[in-house]
């Protein structure tokens, strides 16, 4: 992490990080005794930036920088230096570069505690820290003429023939690690290298960049290498985050189901077990809810999360053995939620005193209704009585948590013990429209009727909650309205996405474009590589999206996104145990004509096209794959 200056200058968040540590907090770089004149930053790929340079070799050389200092800088630790000389002579130049750490972990760093920079010492072709942390080295090909470990330094001279190259590699690595593998970039990544092209040229930049993003987030789990699963997002949450790595996956089977399978097999082995009241559950931290209602739990959304995701990922073409395998833990986090639901109707809060939450009843009907079809399948007991609890859950949800207002109502956003009702309108209602996928291409019904669901997609198109970049996390109207509250107003990509993907299987075309012409022109202002968050000022004429400082970019929800906004525009509802897919496009065609190659439905290459027309035309698919009407 660095400024677009390209120095690591040790202040702030700049620096080399591995496993939440910060192994190199200064490299800085100094040519003929003077920096270079930064003027062009630039991210090449999601783990991979470019930084150039000028400088003068002479003032009296006149105004044109006549020596190119180009940096390449990767997310493994390695730093290419290069220096090319436009001169007409030969160029005495040395080089000095600067080094430093503290080792300091990410949360220290964060909170103004990194502490002061560590005494170096000689090692190798390079230098060493070390500390009761661990120690890091900084190697340098070619050797340095010079090492001065008081000061820091490693020091070349070159000499540089007119129109001359040099350059030297660094490469910082903690002692006893070895080099890092990319797991995107072996060929077992479990993503399909899809591609879009269409009228609109954002749309072949954003599904290409959202797949670097993807494959530069991909972990294995150390115990088991073969599964594959997602961090949530540099910087700040490098791991594994249970309920966004779910959520990702679920937005990526359109790329294969290999990924789902990964993360569904990596977190069943996390899976509570006992006799207590948490068996079953996916364990998750708990999670900032914003300004109206407390902390929630991750956990709570990861459990329910898990059999949506294999209901659907079996239906994208997720083998049969694989899917009975993880059956088992399907039906334990089936179980944890009617036993935690028990004799009631709603699934409460796990802490003690909490709110019922709308979105929480949103996830655990899913789950219900897609784990019923589940069940079904493999001739499993229990789909009955989880399709009855999900009926008497809608059929309450309907009358209990609908505020009616002089403005056409809304849904409530959370119920309070003592039976009233929390009113804040905010994007946690996105919930409400991701139904899910059953059989035959048909979406589950949701927690909403008609009216109802009207009055939502209303409210999601109108002002307050579009911000024109997207969707806001808090409408504008309502107190503790914050456009850079990461819960409380911010734009949040996954929810947008939600909303763009919902309002269009709704047939709320017109809500739904807009949500997605929004956020595609945010987009492009971030170079098509989205980050989880940004401001939810209000879009004006010659205005541009305002980052937001605590974002992460690349993210796994964010660029999992970019897959769902362009697949939702062809309506792609595949069931391949039946052998059969259904398109439902987005009949306004909001963004021209755009044509999907390279997706994966039962294992096997898919293609789609959708004319300007918002006619969908299948142009490659399985052998046996047959078009539903």
């Amino acid at each position: 992490m660095s400024t677009d200056q390209g120095q690591l200058t040790g202040r702030g968040l700049d620096g080399f990080y591995r496993a939440g540590r910060r192994v190199l907090s200064r490299c800085q770089i100094r040519v003929a005794g003077r920096e270079p004149l930064a003027v062009q930053a630039r991210m090449v790929g999601a783990d991979l930036a470019r930084f150039v340079g000028t400088l003068r070799s002479s003032p009296q050389a006149g105004p044109d920088p006549d020596v190119v200092v180009e940096r390449t800088r990767h997310a493994d630790g390695t730093e290419r230096i290069a220096l090319h000389s436009a001169a007409a002579r030969p160029l005495r130049l040395p080089v000095e570069v600067a080094l430093g750490t503290d080792l300091a972990d990410l949360g220290a760093i964060v909170s103004g505690n990194a502490g002061p920079e560590l005494p170096a010492t000689v090692h190798d072709c390079g230098l060493r820290w070390s500390s009761a942390k661990g120690s890091s080295t900084v190697t340098a090909d070619p050797p340095p003429a010079d090492a001065l470990a008081s000061a820091g330094l490693l020091r070349w001279e070159f000499v540089l023939p007119p129109g001359g190259s040099a350059s030297i590699e660094l490469r910082v690595r903690p002692d006893g690690a070895g080099p890092v593998r990319a797991v995107g970039r072996a060929a077992t990544s479990p993503l399909a290298t899809a591609r879009a092209v269409g009228d609109d040229p954002g749309v072949e930049a954003l599904l290409r960049t959202s797949i670097e993003d993807l494959q530069a987030l991909l972990l294995r789990d150390p115990t088991h290498p073969s599964d594959i699963h997602l961090a949530a997002g540099a910087p700040w949450r490098c791991g594994l985050a249970p309920a966004e790595t779910l959520a990702a996956a679920r937005m990526t089977l359109p790329l294969g189901t290999g990924l789902a399978a990964g993360t569904l097999r990596t977190l069943a082995r996390t899976q509570l077990r006992g006799q207590g009241s948490q068996s079953g559950m996916i364990p998750a931290p708990m999670r900032d809810a914003g300004t109206h209602l407390p902390p929630s739990c991750t956990g709570t959304e990861a459990t329910l999360l898990f059999p949506a995701l294999l209901a659907e990922a079996r239906r994208w073409g997720l083998p049969e053995p694989e899917a009975e395998e993880l059956l088992p833990a399907a039906e334990s986090c089936l179980t944890w939620l009617r036993t935690t639901v028990g004799d009631g109707t709603y699934l409460p809060d796990p802490q003690p005193g909490g709110p019922v939450r709308c979105e929480t009843q949103a996830h655990a009907h899913r789950a219900a209704l897609l784990g019923a079809d589940l069940l079904d399948s493999f001739g499993r007991p229990g789909a009955a009585e989880l399709r009855q609890w999900a009926g008497a859950l809608r059929n309450a949800f309907r009358a209990d948590f609908w505020i009616d207002d002089l403005g056409g109502g809304r849904p409530a956003a959370a119920r309070a013990p003592d039976g009233r009702l929390m009113s804040h309108l905010g994007a946690a209602a996105v919930h409400l429209l991701d139904t899910g996928l059953l059989g035959g291409g048909e979406q589950a019904p949701g927690l909403l009727d008609k009216v109802q669901t009207d009055q939502l997609a209303r409210l999601f198109g109108g002002p307050t909650m579009d911000s024109g970049w997207g969707l806001r996390g808090l409408g504008v109207k309502e107190a503790g309205h914050n456009p850079f509250g990461h819960r409380s107003g911010a734009v949040r990509v996954y929810e947008t996405a939600l909303a763009v993907a919902g309002l269009a299987a709704a047939d709320y075309e017109k809500e739904s474009s807009a949500l997605l012409r929004g956020v595609l022109a945010a987009a492009a202002v971030f170079g098509h590589r989205l980050p989880d968050m940004y401001a939810g000022e209000q879009r004006t004429n010659g205005s541009a999206p305002l980052p937001h400082p605590a974002a992460c970019r690349p993210a796994a929800t964010a660029a999992a996104a970019g897959v769902l906004f362009l697949t939702t525009l062809a309506g792609i509802r595949p069931d391949a145990p039946a052998g059969t897919v259904t398109l439902r496009p987005v009949r306004s065609a909001p963004l021209g004509e755009i044509i999907l190659t390279g997706l994966r439905i039962a294992g096997a290459p898919f293609s789609v096209r959708v004319s300007r027309l918002g006619l969908a035309m299948v142009e490659e698919a399985a052998d046996g794959l047959q078009l539903r009407a």
